[in-house]
């Protein structure tokens, strides 16, 4: 049984999005990682690169482009400096040619990057070709990838690129597939969600690297709000949205314990989330969560827990990641994280379902409280769509993680007030969600060719 690790839900990387901009740059250092390996790399003298249906209709304002320079770079999301990366695509468009693994340059012009708005490959809509050819034009490699939502890549058989071969070797103590899987195993071993994910990451990596390795993420969390809190400005790619957290942070640092308003509460989370959601979408460093588009909702909740529940602490923190990821990667299993796949849903809707679950856990949830709390965080977000203005992950997207911060902490709350029985499952929602996106018209899956991105008038 596959094991979806931690590390495979919340990836460090860049914005402004999972799909559409980390995993292409994976993708993209990927294939010339193969070149290099097949002993190729040498003759290579130009790149092409094809970027099919979601890809192709929102790439553009998605950073799609971008992403591909870099990756073919031999940059990596996580560790791509993203201050220089303006001053590295101009120099890359102006001398006509880029460095494949940072050494050996091959031309690389304004024809170099085709974007197929109207054409898709056969197993999802974000599917990418890249082709290298010889100084005589012939083609020597050509490869087609999958960027399938929360940066994860396949190739054209579906198989996971850059798999983590320590996770598809180790015996997982506690294997599961579904909600009932998880509650079953709590039942039967007196476990909580986040020890049935501990113990099968232990299973993994040694537990001191894991402990590590978990509260950097959630650090990396802090760092990317705090970074939203301070910058000011207009968001790039042409909507002119301002930033609105810095000045939201500066009003309520005036009167941090909200004495005139008791639903200060909500403004410091709604702070949270625009924050993590305005570095994202200028291109800055976050944790894809499980996807870059919906990367604000973990972290505001994360926040909440850490500064207004009492008795909050790392471990506490580690738990809630941990059982975060497990209820993310029930999604990933049986249905999707890609808003081109399933619309927001299954971007927004996900991580909803995933942060109300691990407020429970961490707040003494029992197992059936988590899972009834990550169940009304979906159940709630049924049918939401994917129409970005523009291409671009601001409107509605920047909002729309405040709105699901706030709706996770709910949905935390009610599950909290009952006792974990409810009439629909986790498991039945989740296939719901999986559905609705099959349903759901193509236009309201991350092409911006409806509903807000076609009734609202760019300027």
């Amino acid at each position: 049984m596959e094991h979806i690790s931690v590390f495979d839900i919340f990836k460090i990387g860049i914005g402004p999005s999972s799909s559409h901009t980390v995993g292409p740059m994976r993708a993209a250092r990927r294939f010339v990682e193969r070149l290099r390996d097949d002993r190729q790399l040498e003759r290579v003298a130009r790149v092409k690169v094809e970027l099919f249906g979601s890809l192709g209709f929102t790439g553009k304002g998605h950073g799609s482009d971008v992403a591909v320079m870099l990756g073919l770079e031999g940059e990596d999301p996580k560790t791509v400096d993203v201050d220089a990366v303006p001053t590295r695509v101009q120099a890359i468009i102006r001398a006509q040619s880029l460095k494949l693994l940072g050494g050996q340059a091959v031309a690389f012009g304004s024809d170099a990057i085709v974007f197929h708005r109207r054409e898709k490959l056969p197993l999802h809509p974000n599917g990418m070709r890249f082709s290298a050819l010889d100084a005589a034009g012939a083609v020597l490699a050509e490869r087609v990838y999958y960027s399938v939502g929360g940066g994860f890549v396949v190739n054209h058989e579906g198989h996971p690129e850059g798999a983590n071969t320590a996770a598809s070797t180790a015996t997982i103590p506690y294997p599961f597939s579904t909600g009932e899987d998880l509650l079953v195993l709590a039942e039967q071993h007196g476990l909580s969600i986040s020890t049935v994910m501990f113990e099968n990451e232990k299973a993994v990596r040694p537990e001191a690297e894991l402990r590590r390795d978990v509260i950097e993420i959630a650090r990396a969390m802090e760092a990317c709000v705090k970074r939203g809190c301070e910058r000011e400005g207009i968001l790039p790619g042409g909507l002119k949205v301002k930033r609105r957290a810095a000045a939201l942070h500066r009003r309520l640092r005036a009167d941090p314990r909200g004495s005139t308003d008791p639903l200060a509460v909500i403004d410091w989370v709604n702070l949270w989330a625009l924050a993590v959601n305005e570095e994202n979408a200028a291109g800055g460093r976050v944790v894809t969560a499980p996807t870059n588009g919906a990367a604000g909702i973990i972290p505001a909740v994360l926040m909440y827990y850490l500064r207004h529940v009492p008795n909050a602490d790392d471990d506490g923190a580690m738990r809630f990641l941990l059982t975060a990821a497990a209820i993310g990667a029930l999604y990933k299993k049986n249905a999707s994280i890609s808003g081109a796949e399933v619309g927001c849903q299954g971007e927004v809707g996900v991580a909803c379902s995933m942060a109300a679950g691990a407020l429970a856990e961490v707040m003494g949830g029992t197992p059936e409280q988590v899972e009834n709390a990550a169940e009304i965080g979906m159940e709630h977000n049924l049918g939401l769509t994917c129409d970005p203005i523009g291409g671009l992950v601001q409107v509605p997207c920047i909002e729309r993680n405040a709105m699901g911060s706030v709706k996770a902490i709910n949905a935390a709350r009610l599950a909290l007030s009952g006792d974990g029985k409810h009439k629909v499952s986790l498991d039945k929602v989740i296939a719901t969600m999986w559905q609705t996106g099959a349903d759901m018209s193509s236009k309201y899956k991350e092409t911006a060719r409806g509903g807000l991105a076609v009734n609202i008038i760019e300027c």
